[in-house]
């Protein structure tokens, strides 16, 4: 079923993503008007989101935000259906990043990259740092999608420009295999995942909100003596981003433990005060609040 499912969707996905933009961002503004006015997708979840995060905004300030997020999440997976065709010259133009000479500076300390992001902006992309001379092998860990003929589709997309998508699970077997054969590697890795409950071991404030934070990006940092850069993404106007790559550190061994979650996490946050409806708030990323902190983890 799911196989069909896939080859009902393709034909259409394929059309959407060969139309020229002006064409292709009324199809996002259709898509807007059913999934918010229509479907109400997660409404209540964003909502719900939105006033937690921030109580001092009224009704109408929460609702403009709201749409605004709605508009740019159906902007973003358009993209990434856009990602099918799009050329490489197209996509340099439309996601550039502006201190490329932090990889050249990196390159010289011979060190792989965790590439710490968010969700927020476009992490849809990001791979275009491969058609900007990286010498790194481009590498995202991601979570593998159900139906196996969308995650196919999603690796393919990955490929055309460089890059290579690895499951979450197997991550750090690959990384040290790829450490072992000498392959520098940058890893691209979304950095606030809400976590399961057997990986509740730090908790921290995020968004002025106590909740569990996965340290995963930073233990493989550690482990494998990596330079660790935060993603720093700006939508400048609609289908065009900039990113810079922020240092966070060079040698994440020598820092103190959580430090870099913690630095991530105060970069994530002040691009989320700054524009929220940047921000993915369809994800659950605070149905922890209010819940036990275990008596073994470490609290910040």
């Amino acid at each position: 079923m799911q196989a069909v499912v896939f080859w009902l969707a393709y034909p259409l996905l394929w059309l959407i993503s060969i139309l020229p933009f002006p064409l292709f961002y009324l199809v996002s503004d259709v898509v807007y008007f059913i999934v918010y006015y229509l479907i109400g997708y997660r409404k209540k979840t964003v909502t719900n989101n939105l006033k937690l995060v921030f109580p001092e905004k009224s009704t109408e300030e929460i609702i403009k935000i709201r749409k605004k997020f709605y508009s740019h999440m159906c902007d973003m997976f358009l993209e990434m259906i856009k990602s099918i065709s799009i050329s490489e010259e197209e996509l340099k133009k439309r996601f550039i990043y502006t201190n490329l000479e932090e990889l050249r500076r990196i390159e010289k300390l011979d060190k792989s990259i965790m590439l710490m992001c968010g969700h927020y902006a476009s992490f849809e992309w990001l791979f275009a740092l491969q058609l900007h001379d990286l010498k790194h092998s481009a590498f995202g860990i991601y979570k593998k999608i159900r139906n196996p003929g969308f995650d196919k589709l999603i690796n393919d997309i990955r490929r055309r420009f460089g890059a290579e998508l690895i499951q979450n699970s197997k991550a750090s077997l690959r990384i040290a295999n790829n450490q072992k054969e000498g392959i520098r590697g940058a890893y691209a890795m979304i950095a606030d995942q809400s976590p399961r409950t057997s990986s509740y071991k730090f908790w921290t404030d995020f968004m002025g909100k106590k909740v569990p934070f996965y340290t995963g990006s930073e233990r493989i940092a550690t482990e494998f003596d990596m330079v660790v850069l935060y993603l720093h993404v700006e939508k400048v106007k609609r289908g065009h981003y900039k990113a810079s790559l922020i240092n966070i550190s060079d040698n994440p061994a020598e820092t103190k433990n959580n430090q870099i979650t913690l630095d991530y996490i105060q970069h994530l946050e002040k691009q989320i005060r700054e524009k929220p409806e940047f921000y993915l708030w369809t994800h659950k990323r605070w149905k922890h609040v209010g819940k036990e902190i275990p008596e073994n983890a470490v609290v910040r």
